[in-house]
C-alpha cells in the first residue's frame, strides 16, 4: 500500500491505496473552512498551524496499515509554502521511521487522477482544471506527458466565486454559496460582461468580470444602502452565468479546431453543477466522452495524491529525502 499526504492549502488529508488493486482502503480529510470563514479566505499561517494539529490525528488512525506500506507520497507543488511544508515534514519523518521511499506528487496531476480513483487510468484526455488557484486546459497523454495549452491571465474561476461571495458578505468558501444562491436568482437581471469575448485566443481572465460585479454592488448600495436577499441571488446567478459562459466560449473555440474524443473537468470548482451541465451539452454536441470526478473527490484530497503515487511507484519515481523540496512557484504542468 501507499500512504499519501495532502496539505497544499486548507485541507488536511491522508489516504492509503493498494498498489495492485487500486482500492482506497483508508481516506480521511479534515477541512478548515470554518476557521477561515471568519476571514473570508484562507490565512496561510493559520492553515499551517491547523495542519500541525490535524495531520497527526489522522495518522493515528492509519497505524494498523503501517506494516503494509511500501512508500510515502506527499504533495510538494504547487500550493502555499507554509502548508506544503507541514505535509512534506510529516512524509520525511514517516520515511525515516519506517525506512520507506518517498514519492513527490504534483498537486495538479492529483486533480487529473481524481478521475481514476479506484479505477485504471485512461488516456489521452483533454482536461479543464478549475479550482481556487487554477484555471487551465491540459492535454494529458500519460502520467509524464501533460501539457498546459491554455491558462488564466489573472484570477481563477474558483477564486472569482470566492471574491464575489466576499463582496456580498457571504461566508467562505464562496463557490458553493454562490451556486446555491444562484438557484433562487434571475441570471438575466444583470448583464455582466463575458471576459475576452472578442479575443480569438484560448485563454481566461476573471479580473474584469469581478470588477463589474463590484461596481454593480456599489450602485445598489448607493440606492438602498444594502443588498436585499433577492439582489444577492440575482447577482450570484448573473455572475455564475457570465463566468461559465466565458469558459464555454473558449471551449467552443477549442472544440471547433479539433474536438477531443475524451474531455474531463477536474478541480474543486468542477463540483459546480451549472458548469458541469453546460459542458455536458457541449460534449454531447461534438460526440465527445465526458469524464467527471466524483463530487467528494473534486476538492483537495489525499486519495487523488495516492492514485498518482501508485503510477509513480510502478516506475520507481522516488525522491531522495534530502532532495524533496516544496515548489511553490509551479503554476501548471
Amino acid at each position: 500500500m501507499i500512504l499519501a499526504i495532502e496539505s497544499s492549502c486548507d485541507d488536511s488529508s491522508i489516504s492509503i491505496t493498494r498498489i495492485d488493486s487500486l482500492d482506497l482502503v483508508f481516506h480521511k480529510k479534515i477541512s478548515q473552512e470554518l476557521e477561515h470563514s471568519f476571514y473570508g479566505g484562507v490565512v496561510p499561517e493559520l492553515a499551517a498551524r491547523l495542519h500541525i494539529e490535524a495531520l497527526p490525528k489522522i495518522f493515528e488512525e492509519c497505524k494498523d496499515y503501517l506494516k503494509d506500506i511500501k512508500a510515502v507520497a506527499v504533495t510538494n507543488a504547487p500550493g502555499l509554502s507554509v502548508t506544503l511544508t507541514e505535509g512534506v515534514a510529516m512524509a520525511k519523518a514517516i520515511s525515516i521511521a519506517l525506512n520507506l521511499p518517498l514519492i513527490a506528487v504534483n498537486h495538479l496531476k492529483g486533480h487529473i487522477y481524481s478521475l481514476f480513483i479506484e479505477k485504471e487510468e485512461s488516456f489521452p484526455i483533454t482536461v479543464l482544471l478549475v479550482s481556487g488557484g487554477h484555471t487551465q486546459i491540459v492535454e494529458a497523454n500519460d502520467l509524464n506527458n501533460m501539457k498546459t495549452i491554455a491558462r488564466t491571465l489573472d484570477d481563477s474561476f474558483g477564486e472569482s466565486f470566492d471574491k464575489v461571495a466576499k463582496m456580498m458578505n457571504l461566508s467562505y468558501p464562496g463557490g458553493p454559496i454562490i451556486e446555491e444562491k444562484a438557484k433562487k436568482g434571475d441570471e438575466n437581471r444583470f448583464s455582466f460582461p463575458i471576459p475576452l469575448s472578442q479575443s480569438s485566443n484560448i485563454e481566461f481572465s476573471y479580473s474584469g468580470l469581478k470588477n463589474a460585479v463590484r461596481v454593480e454592488i456599489e450602485k445598489i448600495k448607493e440606492l438602498r444602502n444594502e443588498l436585499s436577499e433577492q439582489d444577492i441571488c440575482d447577482i450570484a446567478a448573473s455572475f455564475q452565468k457570465a463566468a461559465t459562459s466565458h469558459i464555454l466560449q473558449k471551449l467552443k473555440k477549442l472544440f471547433k479546431k479539433s474536438a477531443p474524443k475524451t474531455f474531463a473537468i477536474v478541480g474543486g470548482a468542477s463540483a459546480n453543477i451549472y458548469l458541469r451541465e453546460n459542458i455536458e451539452k457541449l460534449c454531447e454536441k461534438h460526440n465527445t466522452k465526458l469524464l467527471l470526478s466524483s463530487l467528494k473527490y473534486c476538492s483537495d484530497n489525499a486519495a487523488m495524491i495516492g492514485r498518482v503515487a501508485v503510477e509513480q511507484y510502478k516506475i520507481k519515481d522516488f525522491t531522495k529525502i534530502d532532495e524533496l523540496y516544496i515548489k511553490t512557484r509551479v503554476k501548471e504542468l
